[in-house]
């Protein structure tokens, strides 16, 4: 019952907090969802684009050697979900920890909660820990919750929130999630902030009013876009096998940068890592990494393979172009 309940305890236990800036949001007029169909378009080689997608002025050159749209580090975050014993957990930090990872990558892990500790206390400095949820506000009386500050005191640095398996199974809402990355981010806890789409909602042609809706809704809580990670997981792809097509997964990340452009800034369309999740595997990475708008990766069954979590972390090299 406390899924149910979750928006009326949210209202009631939110702090306060200074008028956040309007927000225009209408999608209709920039951008028309994604297609059912694409047999119409003459889009050769790659007929899976939009049409009317890149509506931005043409980007400046990308910098240094790396083919990144955005000005931020390539991030890979492994999602264990609810999976794990200590042993199994044991094994696969002692995987991690042997394996070698590029030094140009931002690497982050999140146990469950009751290994977050035993992973805190055996993960090497160069991977940071992260929880996959947070209360909305502080500690008390609420049975179950995790509080930020319980997070921050056992050494965590990030949150994972807005997950489509509490979204959908636990029964989120969009105001919901944006109030708990609000408080997340007051205390001083880095958000992964995920949004992405039904397969019903991409069918319909909805996947861009759908995301934007969610992204308008941690636009409208949160007080600054630099400690956020936005991970863009098309619900139907998670833990199914199924993987959007590089080009798919690239048309949503520049829609999803160039709605920051225009809803909140440039600075932040440039700054914000924009990061893709769903069936993410050490097959496919390199492909997805080639993409100029995929930041790096949200990583759920194949990060629970240590070797196979060194494989996308390290597929970042995809992303390097000659000088």
């Amino acid at each position: 019952m406390a899924a149910v309940t979750s928006t009326s305890l949210a209202s009631r236990l939110s702090t306060p907090k200074a008028a956040a800036p309007s927000h225009s949001y209408s999608p209709a007029t920039q951008f028309s969802g994604l297609r059912r169909s694409f047999s119409n378009l003459d889009y050769s080689p790659q007929p899976l684009f939009s049409p009317n997608l890149r509506i931005s002025s043409p980007r400046k050159p990308c910098r240094g050697i790396v083919a990144m749209a955005g000005s931020g580090k390539f991030f890979v975050g492994g999602n264990w979900k609810c999976n794990g014993t200590k042993d199994s957990i044991s094994k696969l930090v002692s995987d991690l920890n042997s394996a070698k990872l590029e030094a140009d990558v931002d690497v982050v892990v999140a146990p469950p909660f009751v290994y977050l500790d035993q992973v805190r206390n055996s993960l090497t400095d160069r991977i940071e820990i992260s929880a996959q949820n947070s209360w909305v506000g502080k500690g008390g009386a609420f049975t179950g919750e995790i509080s930020v500050e319980q997070l921050k005191d056992i050494g965590c640095n990030w949150v994972i929130l807005g997950h489509s398996e509490r979204r959908h199974v636990i029964g989120e809402d969009d105001q919901f999630i944006g109030k708990k990355a609000a408080y997340a981010l007051s205390q001083g806890l880095k958000v992964i902030a995920c949004i992405g789409e039904l397969l019903q909602e991409r069918e319909a042609g909805k996947t861009f009013e759908v995301c934007f809706q969610q992204m308008k809704a941690f636009a409208d809580a949160v007080p600054s876009w630099d400690d956020v990670v936005v991970a863009y997981e098309p619900v139907w792809a998670i833990g199914t096998g199924k993987v959007a097509t590089p080009q798919q997964a690239q048309e949503v990340h520049l829609a999803v940068r160039d709605w920051l452009k225009k809803n909140v800034s440039d600075e932040v369309a440039s700054k914000t890592r924009i990061i893709y999740g769903g069936s993410v595997n050490g097959s496919n990475c390199a492909e997805l990494a080639k993409q100029e708008d995929i930041d790096g990766f949200l990583v759920g069954g194949a990060s629970l393979k240590g070797p196979e979590f060194a494989v996308i972390v390290n597929s970042v090299t995809s992303k390097k172009v000659a000088a």
